[in-house]
């Protein structure tokens, strides 16, 4: 039973396998959230090479026993150059190392299985024509391979957020044990060949660690994006709900504010009645009083539109229990074609969160809401601002993020108007000007 490799090929160069890893790191720090200046990054990266080179040169100086260890530091090398890099937490870090280092190796094992292929046909004597090939090739296959992960991956990962979510763990311990498997099984034939799974002739053990290899990045491919299903899944479910939330809201103020309609009605036929049988001056008074009392609790919006003037209505009464002043110009009927649910969770949602910023206000003569429904050309323009002291917080992608401590939990008001508003072919943006937040929902009609 063999026990050494036939026609067994050179060893791929510590330096090829060095800048390999380094790649490996800089594409995925490429498609992931970037929580560090663009400056810090280059610097990792600058040092991480070196860093990387060094490891490479360190691991081939040692005993052939310390062969794990050098892959464990150069596995720690990378960790270090992602987290340190893109400012990843300590489990996102370790979880985009391992897939960094799986890539690193499948690019790595493919590269010298073609280069020593084709030298072989050529001429296996030439070592500088090796060196000359070798170095055309890395270029070559270093830039498409790693090109191609990146155009693969950067719809697999979202750059304007952590990879962490409530699969975090899972994603983690399941990563771990395909990149185990992955390494210790393309790496099988250079420990023993005496295995079912080992390779005896050269070419054919660099064949089996490429697969291999393959096979695992093609796994930790399909599992991200299973996660990522998942998670999209549940932020639109969440959405979801708040909808129908927002609409149940609508349908019980809608039931309210008929039930007060037709009370005020009613008492305002018996003052009448009260006031042409009692005649005392003061009676008169706190008759006119309570006529005027009713008559306010009694005037509804009248936009053209009666869901919008359900939730005018209703948002306008909350503003006034805290001290704020909402002034709303809107022309209801642009808002015809709409659904009843998408009218409700778009403006519920919008003036939930400008009521929700203003009564923090300490100032009530800041506490300002402005609303105005209107045409422009070919759009329907809504248009919320409130007043507001503090400092926003984007992403990259311009989505507001929320400022309760409980981020899981919220943040969906501004996610589920951007949904209803793609819903029709429109666009949200949200800006700053002199301290007012601006939103604005433009709908082509």
């Amino acid at each position: 039973m063999p026990t050494m490799i036939a026609n067994a090929l050179p060893d791929i160069p510590r330096l090829y396998t060095a800048i390999c890893e380094w790649l490996a790191c800089l594409t995925y720090i490429a498609v992931i959230h970037r929580r560090v200046p663009l400056q810090r990054t280059v610097g990792v990266g600058a040092v991480g090479l070196v860093a990387m080179i060094a490891i490479q040169y360190l691991d081939g100086a040692m005993p052939i026993w310390f062969w794990v260890g050098g892959m464990l530091l150069a596995f720690a090398g990378m960790y270090a150059i992602v987290g340190f890099g893109a400012g990843t937490g300590k489990r996102e870090g370790l979880y985009i190392a391992a897939r960094a280092f799986v890539l690193a190796e499948l690019v790595a094992s493919l590269h010298w299985q073609i280069v020593t292929f084709l030298h072989v046909q050529t001429d296996p004597l030439d070592a500088m024509r090796f060196q000359w090939e070798s170095w055309t090739a890395l270029v070559v296959i270093y830039g498409a391979c790693f090109g191609l992960a990146w155009l693969a991956e950067r719809d697999n990962f979202d750059s304007t957020a952590p990879t962490t979510t409530t699969t975090t763990i899972q994603l983690a311990v399941g990563t771990t044990a395909i990149t185990l498997v992955t390494f210790a099984m393309s790496n099988l034939s250079f420990l023993s060949t005496n295995t079912p799974f080992s390779g005896t002739v050269g070419q054919e053990v660099f064949y089996i660690r490429t697969l291999v290899d393959f096979c695992g990045f093609a796994i930790l491919y399909a599992q991200q994006q299973q996660a990522r299903r998942l998670e999209a899944s549940a932020e639109l479910t969440s959405i979801n709900a708040q909808l129908e939330s927002q609409h149940q809201e609508y349908l019980a103020s809608k039931e309210n504010l008929e039930s007060i309609g037709r009370l005020a009605h009613d008492l305002k036929h018996q003052i009448a009645a009260l006031r042409a049988e009692v005649d005392p001056q003061h009676a008169a008074a706190g008759f006119e009083q309570l006529e005027r009392s009713v008559a306010e609790y009694s005037v509804q919006q009248h936009s053209g539109n009666p869901v919008l003037d359900v939730i005018l209505t209703t948002k306008t009464r909350t503003c006034t229990e805290r001290g704020i002043t909402l002034t709303a110009v809107a022309d209801g009927k642009l808002l015809d074609g709409m659904s009843s649910m998408d009218i409700a969770s778009l403006f519920g949602n919008a003036l939930d969160n400008a009521i929700e910023a203003t009564s923090r206000l300490p100032d009530r003569q800041q506490r300002l809401i402005r609303l105005a429904l209107y045409r422009q050309g070919g759009f329907v323009v809504i248009r919320v601002e409130n007043y507001f002291d503090s400092t926003l917080r984007k992403d990259a992608a311009g989505n507001l993020r929320t400022t309760k401590r409980d981020s899981t939990r919220h943040g969906f008001g501004v996610k589920s108007i951007r949904h209803i508003a793609a819903q029709y072919g429109g666009e949200v943006t949200i800006r700053t000007d002199d301290h007012w937040f601006v939103l604005t929902v433009l709908l082509p009609r």
